[in-house]
């Protein structure tokens, strides 16, 4: 019997999900229930939802480190404040640009994305957003860690001297190591709820978390005035230097959740309807400018009280002599980290493992694989070992998302003008088939738009390899990429149209008449017609 019982473990025939009724696609093969257009019952992600949302993630560890990592990096809070708001004035509008396509179509970015990339190029932005999304996710378990460990140290602080046992140049230490474990099985049962209910949770942060950030501020002030702290400090750099500087910590803005503005989608296409999401082109800019403002008030008092640039709010915090002060904020903390990492990290890899391989691999198992892998594989507490290696993170993945983006909202709006066909877009010989499955015109923006930066991204991980004035481009990666990439394919697309791609008016629905497992190899008929 147990013999039996692990031979079957060992099938992959017994690990395939059951067939589910597939609208769309011409086989299970193909898509699955996870993938299937969002259902008018499951559409139920409202205006407040998406509100709490972005209150939620903007109220997150990462953009605290953000903030505060540009006053490490030598700029001053009149410098790295605006920073942050252009930077997320611009997330905003791209935000909702793709936004709007999710909430109007009710798919998921790995299969809009073939409309623009083509069937089988699109698997490289899929697999690219897989592994910066498992990247995130460790980042994000390292940070939550963290939390975890000061709330422990406020129970009992002979944790703090707890002895090592790990190699001094590992940047993490044994009991760092433990409350790492800890962390990931207390986030790992969150990663089975569904996008569907996880907006509860972010009502929920929305609530608790804004008040522990507030409650900082306000011990900031009282601490340290704000004429010796936050306003009493002034930057070292000047010219160029100072030019530079600020650009690259604006692309660094740009950034954090420059990967969310590409697979927006994700989440947007669970809206009651596509106005529900305008919201965030709001709330984006206000709560991230906000709370990027909080996070550089509290460092800079933080260099007046301990004589050093704690950039990481949790290394503040252990600094508190207050147990229950720091037990408190460590677990606001722990629910701002929690929610994001599910929401933005493991949902979206999962999302995107789901259409990799959709016959084995649906988003709860999706999120089993991205905890182990970006859990444990990508080893995060050496990305977060320095301001300078963490800023060097953000601009990195930036050198791809830009152009990512750019060909998604340039294709919807300006060269399809919303009239895109869904059925074919989970068909692999459908419309979208393009050449071979690739569009020429996305592999050609990427190519132009992508190398330029290498030479700084090299220099970014390896400063001892000088590459010239070519590291300077590097300093706004995502607009260069965005801008570069879109205009390379508007061009294209408009002198050499992919004239099998364009129709008169939006294919939203398959007619019930037509057997959903016939693969369309010419234009499809019996379809419902929605006005673009």
């Amino acid at each position: 019997m147990a013999k039996s019982t692990t031979s079957a473990w060992l099938r992959p025939s017994d690990w395939a999900l059951e067939p589910e009724p597939s609208t769309f696609a011409p086989n299970s093969r193909w898509s699955n229930k996870d993938m299937d257009p969002v259902p008018p019952a499951k559409r139920t992600w409202t205006t407040l939802n998406y509100v709490a949302y972005w209150i939620s993630d903007a109220t997150n560890v990462a953009v605290w480190e953000l903030a505060s990592s540009m006053l490490a990096i030598g700029l001053s809070w009149r410098q790295a404040l605006p920073a942050i708001a252009v930077g997320h004035m611009i997330i905003a509008i791209v935000m909702v640009l793709n936004g709007t396509i999710g909430a109007r179509l009710h798919v998921a970015f790995p299969v809009l994305n073939r409309s623009s990339f083509g069937f089988w190029f699109s698997y490289f932005s899929v697999i690219s957003r897989v592994v910066l999304s498992m990247f995130w996710f460790g980042v994000q378990t390292f940070t939550g860690s963290e939390c975890v460990y000061q709330m422990l140290k406020a129970i009992w602080p002979s944790l703090a001297h707890l002895p090592n046992h790990l190699s001094p140049g590992s940047n993490i230490t044994t009991s760092g190591m433990m409350c790492y474990f800890l962390y990931w099985l207390i986030q790992f049962p969150f990663m089975f709820v569904s996008p569907q209910r996880i907006r509860y949770l972010f009502l929920a942060k929305a609530l608790i978390v804004p008040a522990a950030w507030l409650a900082m501020l306000i011990w900031s002030f009282i601490k340290v005035p704000s004429s010796q702290g936050l306003f009493g400090q002034h930057t070292a750099l000047s010219g160029g230097d100072l030019s530079w500087a600020w650009l690259s910590a604006l692309n660094s803005a740009l950034g954090i959740y420059s990967t969310l503005a590409v697979n927006i989608p994700d989440f947007t296409r669970y809206a009651k309807d596509e106005r529900a999401q305008y919201v965030q082109i709001f709330i984006i800019p206000i709560a991230f400018t906000l709370c990027g403002f909080i996070g550089i008030a509290v460092t800079s008092a933080g260099v007046v009280l301990y004589g050093q640039v704690l950039w990481d709010p949790l290394r503040l915090i252990d600094q508190w002599d207050n147990r229950a002060a720091a037990f408190f904020t460590a677990f606001a903390f722990v629910l701002a980290t929690l929610g994001t990492n599910i929401s933005a990290n493991s949902l979206s890899a999962a999302n995107d493992m789901t259409v990799l391989f959709p016959r084995y691999i649906n988003i709860r198992r999706g999120q089993v694989i991205c905890a182990i892998l970006g859990g444990w594989a990508l080893c995060p507490w050496e990305i977060l070992a320095s301001a300078q290696g963490f800023l060097s993170f953000m601009n990195g993945y930036t050198v791809f998302l830009g152009p990512f983006a750019g060909v998604m909202v340039t294709d919807y709006w300006l060269v399809h003008k919303g009239r895109v066909d869904v059925p074919s877009m989970y068909r692999p010989h459908g419309r979208y088939r393009y050449t071979y499955g690739f569009n020429w015109r996305a592999v050609l923006a990427m190519l132009i738009s992508v190398p330029p930066n290498l030479p700084g991204l090299i220099n970014s991980i390896n400063p001892k390899i000088n590459v010239g004035n070519a590291v300077h481009l590097f300093d706004f990666a995502w607009i260069w990429g965005f801008t570069s990439a879109s205009i390379v394919y508007y061009a294209t697309s408009t002198l050499f149209p992919a004239k099998e791609t364009f129709i008169p008016d939006a294919i939203i629905e398959q007619d019930e008449s037509r057997s959903s497992f016939d693969d369309d190899k010419s234009i499809p008929h019996d379809v419902k017609l929605v006005e673009a």
